[in-house]
């Protein structure tokens, strides 16, 4: 049996026999010399970890149960699309386990890096995290859709005037990474040997110091690699958050649920990618205006007061209006009106 304990901010799993005291109380592993600390939250999580392990349905009587990043890069626009698709919690400080108040689930806000591991040992049914994440754990779970934020890339970088041009200049070498396993699995597939360097923080500065000849990291816009004298030169995986599900057996009620929290996210993604057009435009312009218009289904058409006029409403994507719009105009639209969309079901 598995078990979790607090260390800091971070939930530690421990893969062996765990004998428990009183809350707050101190225990050793039997097999450990190291004391830790077992608090209320940990003997919880260790609790749920129990339960799962030996139920046939993951803990089919409590709520839908979603791992969400604490604090960090994906933590406030996870948050803002939970409350964008009609979530409800209470304050989010201080806690681990938040529940909602208009709908029957609660979040575990973890580390980032323990979230594949939770939804794959069925602890929580569900979690968002990043692709690149996932696939460092090499957690046995589903990718259930990718969510448009937190695009990144997993690159090998290298010194600007260092003279490498390929991969394969980097035999031989150190490697700095947070992510060895990508990193390692990437090389190994093109046959070429190196020395992999696991750093958890300020990886872009260990060439400057001489710890690794090259590095492999996350890398967003380029900023913090150009600043350190470092150039990309291969991408090992391309990477954003995720909603991931456990592959255990999930309780029917908790699948109905399942599939409801994911047509409103797939709702509120179709509506970012989308906006309401407003137009007015003669009679005689309508064919060529629906023409023009790429819309996902017939646009609205009404009449207006002034004779031989009407006005045209449509939904098109955000990426499409500036192409459309001087096409628009030349065929007769004007008072062209775009407006957000909140949500959308198609």
């Amino acid at each position: 049996m598995a078990c979790y304990f607090l260390s800091g901010d971070k939930l530690v799993k421990i893969r062996k026999n765990v004998g428990f005291c009183k809350y707050g109380t101190t225990t050793k592993t039997p097999a450990a010399t190291k004391t830790y600390i077992i608090n209320r939250p940990s003997f919880y999580l260790w609790q749920l970890h129990s339960k799962a392990n030996n139920s046939t349905l993951v803990q089919n009587e409590s709520s839908l149960r979603i791992a969400i990043q604490k604090g960090g890069r994906l933590s406030e626009k996870t948050l803002a699309l939970l409350e964008n698709i009609g979530l409800e919690f209470d304050s989010y400080k201080n806690r681990i386990l938040v529940p909602c108040r208009n709908y029957d689930v609660e979040l575990l806000l973890i580390r980032d890096d323990d979230i594949p591991e939770y939804v794959q040992d069925g602890i929580c049914e569900l979690g968002f995290v990043g692709r690149n994440v996932t696939a460092e754990n090499k957690a046995a779970v589903t990718s259930l859709r990718g969510l448009g934020f937190g695009k990144c890339r997993l690159s090998v970088a290298v010194p600007k005037n260092g003279g490498y041009k390929s991969l394969k200049d980097l035999e031989g070498c150190r490697i700095a990474t947070s992510y060895p396993v990508l990193t390692r699995d990437h090389f190994e597939k093109q046959g070429i040997s190196i020395d992999t360097i696991e750093i958890s923080g300020a990886v872009e500065i260990a060439p400057t110091l001489n710890v690794a000849d090259a590095i492999s990291d996350i890398v967003s816009t380029g900023g913090t690699l150009k600043t350190n004298g470092l150039v990309e030169l291969e991408t090992i995986l391309e990477s954003e958050a995720e909603l991931i599900q456990t592959n255990r057996a999930i309780a029917p009620h908790k699948k109905e649920l399942i599939q409801k929290f994911l047509m409103r996210i797939g709702a509120r993604q179709q509506a970012e990618k989308s906006r309401y057009i407003m137009m007015n435009a003669p009679s005689g312009a309508v064919g060529e205006i629906c023409r023009i218009i790429p819309s996902l289904k017939s646009p609205t058409v009404l009449p207006l007061a002034e004779n031989d006029m009407v006005a045209i409403h449509s939904v098109i994507p955000t990426h499409r209006f500036w192409e459309v719009m001087e096409d628009l105009k030349t065929a007769g639209a004007s008072g062209i009106v775009i407006l957000p969309i909140e949500n959308m079901i198609v």
